[in-house]
């Protein structure tokens, strides 16, 4: 074959291929049989193999990079990822429409676009003359990770733009997702491999883009829906509907491909009420996860002229949906014993899935909870997902309740110990004071070795409980005391583990006097907190022997932290026990940040909200070394509120009480 008819032949190949694929992962309309295809595809790999000068970066067989990625790339988007307010009443959908009237001045309802609001990854897809170049996921909305690796293998994705005279330069943004019968074959083969499985379609979907290796991505089944703009070169568009019509065309997979009930224009805010509750209605039978609808003000002229505000559009809005809830049977009511001896009591119910997750646990917090809501044991419950994410008990089906059922009590003893539980002045909640009582002992090593703690990572808490059990640990120290002889002699522990655990705990007697404070675990100190002892006590001795009015100085500190300190340090156990822990070689630090003097942070109060580009604990550090300081709720005493992505109630806040927002290149710049 001549290198000209190769071409010719390469070229038809791809095309065919391409349309192939449009029809199978995007119409889901498959016409010709897997075999015909995959033959297809062996002959255009091979030709290529052939004439490997005629390969271009858009051929169905370069999806697949060769090697793995080391990190992802961050890059700024042309135009910032914004996100939309939202609210769960669809009233909400008027109220949107009348501020948007009063804004320009105008008496006549507007045209909408309603579209399902997808629960997945929100992606940022780059072409240039035709060709994928790009994929960036929101980041901080202003910052991005190019995922371009993992996103070429996603067979919904042209790698090429169809038709004639594509833009100079279009960015499609939309969602990548996991539709619900494909997350329950992955799970099911991850359990197979004795591998953990994902919680939801999302998480499995974020956490598939996020793989360093883009083999792994192309072995899971995603999908992306394109719906909206960022920058863009060399074309125009009208509208929304316009535009979603051009993401068809150019090869994209729309929603109003699946049903066109589900995305389509409403001639006014009326209607796009009666769409929220009809999407709500089909929401159940969906192939994909959703949590509520998005409204877009149709016409792109008006939507220039309404603008943004703070970092939301004023000619969009979201209405969610109230969280999907299940029904199911109460089998035991058990009683766990936390880190503080507080006792808890945990629902265990007949699994049933809710929002695409199985369920067979919900805590009920304390007695009075219990008693308000009256859950007994056998007792059918409704059970949701708060937030779509912690699962609660919403109220007892009571016609469907046993005769012979009894209201339940909370046992007056720890059921780990048997010693009996005390209910503390000002407390609804029981606890087990039994300082030696192996379920609090387990739970407070769990939390002395934690990463935030004194990090000692090969201890995990299996091991603590094999410890334990093992009469091998009862005291912090005794981590400290562990030898290769004790560890060899437990089940399943080799010499190269062995060897690398004592590493790890060696590596952790060096800690900061934050960090030591902090995995002490005394009552209502946090990791905050800890940081501002250590700021203000010059190492632990000082700490103990401070007196209930010198720790109010500290900052943070109130009469109840301050009693708990102070009666924590009164116990013998507690001071014999960190002097033994110094003796065994665990060394106290409490160096400060020569940056902290002359921050531009210094003495300024940030509260954080948001998804970062860096992970939260590393920018609470960030702020700390460098003299600022994280308060957990926004009021005016913050000076900042740091907005990352899906920035929620706290931004509203702050915006309410006219504290300043930093997003993420903002809060760079000031440091």
């Amino acid at each position: 074959m001549t290198l000209a008819s190769a071409k010719l032949k390469i070229q038809t190949l791809r095309d065919q291929i391409r349309d192939h694929d449009y029809n199978y992962y995007v119409l889901d309309q498959p016409k010709v049989s897997d075999h015909d295809y995959d033959n297809l595809f062996a002959e255009l790999t091979k030709l290529e193999t052939e004439n490997p000068k005629l390969i271009t970066p858009d051929s169905p067989t370069q999806r697949i990079a060769s090697i793995a990625a080391s990190a992802f790339e961050k890059i700024a988007h042309r135009n910032p990822m914004l996100s939309l307010s939202n609210s769960y009443s669809p009233e909400d959908i008027l109220a949107f429409k009348d501020r948007a009237l009063k804004f320009l001045d105008r008496d006549e309802d507007f045209e909408f676009y309603c579209e399902p609001k997808f629960d997945g990854l929100a992606m940022e897809l780059i072409y240039e003359n035709g060709l994928l170049t790009g994929a960036l996921t929101r980041g901080d909305g202003t910052v991005g990770e190019n995922v371009l690796s993992n996103v070429r293998t996603i067979r919904s994705i042209p790698l090429k733009l169809q038709g004639p005279k594509p833009p100079l330069l279009i960015e499609i943004r939309g969602e990548i997702l996991m539709l619900k019968k494909d997350f329950k074959k992955l799970n099911e083969s991850q359990q197979e491999a004795g591998e953990l499985p994902f919680a939801n379609p999302r998480n499995a979907a974020a956490g598939t883009i996020r793989q360093l290796d883009p083999k792994i991505t192309a072995k899971r089944p995603l999908k992306f829906f394109a719906y909206s703009l960022g920058a863009f070169n060399g074309i125009t568009f009208d509208s929304q509907h316009q535009l979603t019509k051009k993401f068809a065309e150019w090869g994209f997979s729309v929603v109003s491909q699946i049903d066109k009930r589900l995305a389509h224009v409403v001639k006014n805010s009326d209607q796009a009420v009666e769409y929220y509750h009809l999407i709500e209605k089909l929401r159940p039978k969906l192939a994909f996860d959703i949590d509520g609808i998005v409204v877009k003000i149709d016409n792109f002229e008006l939507q220039d002229r309404l603008g943004f505000v703070a970092r939301n559009p004023r000619w969009a809005t979201a209405a969610k949906f109230a969280p999907e809830q299940g029904t199911t049977l109460v089998r035991e009511i058990a009683i766990q014993v936390g880190r503080t001896g507080a006792l808890t009591p945990v629902a265990i119910m007949e699994p049933v899935r809710v929002g695409g997750v199985s369920i067979t646990h919900a805590t009920l917090h304390n007695q009075e909870e219990i008693t308000r809501k009256d859950v007994r044991v056998g007792d059918t419950v409704v059970i949701q997902r708060a937030g779509d994410v912690i699962p609660e008990v919403v109220r007892v089906v009571l016609e469907k309740r046993p005769k012979n059922s009894e209201p339940f009590e909370i046992p007056p003893k720890c059921p780990v110990c048997g010693q009996p539980a005390t209910q503390l002045k000002d407390e609804v909640i029981l606890r087990c004071t039994n300082l030696v009582c192996p379920a609090v002992l387990k739970e407070s090593l769990k939390h002395f070795v934690a990463r935030r703690a004194m990090n000692i990572e090969k201890l995990g808490d299996r091991l603590i409980e094999i410890f334990v059990e093992n009469g091998l640990i009862k005291s912090f120290s005794d981590i400290y005391r562990l030898t290769e002889k004790e560890i060899l002699a437990l089940d399943r522990q080799g010499e190269k583990s062995a060897e690398n655990l004592l590493m790890a705990i060696e590596k952790s007697k060096a800690t900061t006097l934050a960090r030591f404070i902090f995995g002490l675990g005394i009552r209502f100190v946090g990791e905050q907190t800890a940081k501002s002892i250590a700021s203000h006590f010059e190492n632990i001795e000082t700490l103990e022997a401070a007196t209930h009015d010198e720790l109010l100085l500290v900052e943070d500190i109130g009469p109840k932290v301050a009693e708990s300190i102070t009666r924590a340090f009164e116990n013998p156990k507690l001071k014999k026990e960190i002097a033994a822990l110094q003796k065994l070689g665990v060394e106290i630090s409490n160096k400060k940040s020569a940056a902290m003097s002359s921050s531009a942070f210094k003495g300024k109060k940030f509260v954080i909200t948001g998804t970062l580009p860096r992970g939260r604990n590393e920018v609470k550090e960030l702020i700390e070394r460098n003299g600022g300081l994280v308060l957990s709720a926004v009021s005016k005493k913050a000076d900042f509120v740091l907005a990352g992505e899906e920035a929620g109630s706290k931004l509203d806040k702050a915006q309410e009480l006219g504290v300043a927002v930093l997003d993420w290149d903002q809060f760079q710049k000031m440091l």
